[in-house]
């Protein structure tokens, strides 16, 4: 029973939703405000359509990102948080503030 119960809620199930840098730059560059894809990827380094497309697809899928298509020409597409991935802000920001701590720098100069 208590393999069931891990593999549920355990950290693999966390490390799977949010355990790779493409999944943490989108939630933390969604913590503020809803972009599109476009502007989405200039602020990830301009890094491969296809990467953060599947990285969109794996957090939409998880519920952390929202994504809402509007009827428009061309098509506009917008991701913002849910209240899943907004209540993981404060956790990703421990997270920085402990790698900061850990490395020995503050955390302030680089947001």
């Amino acid at each position: 029973m208590k393999s069931k119960i891990n593999d549920i809620c355990g950290p693999k199930t966390v490390m799977s939703i949010i355990g790779n840098k493409w999944n943490l730059l989108i939630i933390w560059h969604l913590k503020d405000q809803t972009l599109r894809f476009t502007e989405l990827q200039k602020k990830m380094y301009n890094i491969n359509p296809k990467t953060i497309t599947k990285h969109l697809r794996d957090l939409e899928e998880n519920k952390i990102i929202k994504r809402v298509v509007y009827a428009e020409v061309p098509p506009r597409v917008e991701y913002s948080l849910t209240d899943a991935g907004i209540a993981f802000i404060p956790i990703l920001e421990s997270i920085l503030e402990w790698g900061s701590q850990y490395m020995g720098f503050k955390l302030d100069e680089y947001l």
